[in-house]
Order: structure tokens, then sequence, then C-alpha cells
């Protein structure tokens, strides 16, 4: 998920690539081909129709034509700034010769997804691969279930996938369930790499924010809605804060914030509190120790939930009182305080174990 515009699947991509890289690895990113889309709706549509509901899905929102310009600007250039840290250019590296291939982490086995650039991607199940060991690393199958996968009727052809591999970890209870169901085997369950590589105290590319009283708001685009932010705006306001957008243009926003994947981190620092329905949004808010509040929103039929990966994580870290169901709970939520000294004794904990995790596979090839 390395090429995805998008600062949380860059964030996982360096971050599991630094962390390898300090076991003594050489790394290089694989790229995959996008599979058939499952499931069909209009943001399924290719080239020029596609182009034309995201501009359309941004000139609806509530929201300047400044914080618009940037957002698209951020959409545009985000490759050719940050890539490069990634070590990774325009030219596609499929099915390469190695020692060890990881699929993951980020959502690599949702396959039943509307998402063109990804759908029931082969590639991303390891198919084809010319690896010596194959292993997966916190990977997620998003908001497919055994139920979507039963419906689609492509339960067998992912068992058959999943019996490939030397050894499998997933980062929640859903996915676990589906691979436990699929194969028999017990997977290994790991957290996302931006919560075990410790950005905070290691990157040196993340450098201070001066600007101080902002609250954060982190989604994608137009994923709240009117009425929402109009609620979370108006909580800023009586708070005496801004409204910041990162990661995706939100209606009623005081200003878009167009930065690098680094600076999202020091945003999230020097930020009075963050309000997100994102996975990444909840995790950067956990490693910055940020009173955060996150949004859970359920799967209806095909429609993109985030329950099944969101309260998976806030369970693994005990903070499930930061949920909230619907915009109106935020006030109550945010009057609560989050212990960070056992948060950060569960985090430690948890990134002993992926270290291991990697140290007995690249011990198995070397």
């Amino acid at each position: 998920m390395q090429r995805i515009y998008n600062y949380g699947s860059f964030l996982q991509a360096y971050g599991l690539k630094t962390m390898l890289e300090e076991m003594g690895c050489e790394v290089e990113f694989v790229d995959y081909h996008p599979g058939e889309c499952l499931v069909s709706t209009e943001k399924t549509r290719k080239g020029l129709f596609r182009k034309l509901y995201k501009v359309t899905e941004i000139l609806k929102i509530k929201s300047s034509f400044c914080n618009k310009i940037l957002y698209l600007d951020y959409k545009k250039t985000f490759g050719k700034k940050y890539f490069h840290y990634l070590g990774i250019t325009s030219n596609k590296n499929y099915f390469p010769v190695l020692d060890l291939l990881v699929i993951g982490s980020d959502e690599v086995f949702n396959c039943v997804q509307a998402n063109e650039n990804v759908g029931f991607s082969l590639d991303l199940f390891g198919a084809n691969n010319n690896a010596k060991r194959l292993i997966s690393y916190a990977a997620s199958f998003g908001n497919t279930t055994l139920d979507k996968l039963d419906r689609y009727t492509i339960k067998s052809k992912i068992a058959e996938l999943l019996d490939k591999f030397d050894r499998i970890s997933v980062r929640d209870e859903n996915s676990r369930e589906i691979v436990f169901a699929l194969t028999g085997n017990e997977p290994d369950v790991h957290i996302d790499p931006v919560l075990v590589y410790d950005y905070v105290n290691k990157c040196r590319l993340i450098s201070e924010i001066r600007e101080t009283k902002y609250m954060i708001l982190y989604g994608y685009t137009g994923r709240f809605s009117v009425d929402e932010c109009k609620v979370i705006r108006s909580y800023a306001r009586e708070r005496g804060l801004k409204l910041y957008c990162i990661g995706g243009l939100q209606h009623y926003c005081d200003k878009f914030i167009n930065c690098s994947p680094f600076e999202v981190i020091a945003y999230f620092k020097s930020a009075e509190g963050i309000i997100t329905d994102t996975f990444h949004g909840s995790i950067l808010s956990i490693i910055t120790h940020r009173p955060f509040i996150t949004i859970v929103r359920k799967s209806i039929s095909d429609s993109y939930g985030n329950e099944e990966k969101l309260v998976d994580l806030l369970k693994r870290f005990n903070l499930v009182d930061r949920i909230a169901v619907d915009v109106a709970d935020i006030k109550g939520i945010s009057n609560s305080t989050i212990d960070y000294t056992a948060v950060d004794r569960i985090l430690n904990e948890q990134r002993e174990r992926s270290k291991k995790y990697f140290e007995e596979n690249i011990r198995i090839v070397d």
C-alpha cells in the first residue's frame, strides 16, 4: 500500500522499512496488480468518470476556495514530494527475487471493496511471488468479513492463498477470525508499524510546530457530514480553538493543512485535541499522547465502515472510552483523561513482540 496518497499508508510503509533496515535487512518495496472490484459503486468508475466524481466531491465541501486548492495540491504532489523517502520511483517493481516477502501492514487483505486501485488483488495474497519465504505482518481484512467472502464466493480461493504463507500476522480480531476459520491455524496478532516504530523519539524528520490553540479533524474527505462538522466546529469554538483538517478536506474547517507525513506527527503533538474516524488518526493520537475522540462507523451492506479495526485497536490499548458513535458524544468523552503511562506499558510490550516476530523470520532465511 506504499503508493497510496495517504499519510497513514506512507507512515506504516516508512516505519516498517526503517524497522527492517535497523535489523540489517536491505529493503525494497514490491508492487501489486489491482484486481477486479467485487463491489460496484459510482466510486469504482474509471478514468475520466472517476476524476470527475472526485472533483465534484471536493466542490461540494463547504470550505474556502483556498482550502480546496491546498487539498488538490496535496493530492497532486504527494508522490512527487514524499515517495523518495521510501526509495520508490515511478517504475513498478513486480515479482522480484527475494529472501523474504512481507505482505502488509495496512488493509492488504481487504479484497471485498470498491477501490479500483486495489480490488481483489491476488498479488496481495502472495500469488506468483519469487521469495524464499512468505509472511504477512499486521495485515488486515479491513471491513471484509467471512460473510462477505461467502457472499462473493471467494472463500475457498482466499483459503488456498493463505495456506501458502509460511507465517501469518494480522492486526485485528476480524482478520484473526478469518485466517483461523479458513486455515485452521491461529495467526500472530501484532500492532501497526506506526505504533511499533518509535517515530516520536527516533525520527529526525519531525520538526516542531509553533502554532497554538487548534484542534485537528482527521479523516477522509467528506466522510464527516455537514451536520457532524457543525457540531465539531461549535465544540472547537467553545474551547477557543481553530479547527484544522489534515488528510482530508472537511466542511467548515478553518484551515486545511498541506504538509509532509512527518509534519503531520508534529501537528498532532501540538494539538489541543483530535477528532478522527480513522485507524491511523487514532494511532497518531496515541503515539503523541494527545486527548482524542474516535468516531466509529458501522458497515452497512457493502458500505465502508470502520468498526472492525477501530474497536479492536482501542480495546487492545484499553481506550474504548474514547469511542463515540455519534458526534453528540464528544463533549462527555472529552471530559475524561487518558492514562498514557498505562497505554505506553502495553505499547512497549507489543513493540517487543513485533521485534521478536521479525527476528525469528529473518533468522530463518539468513
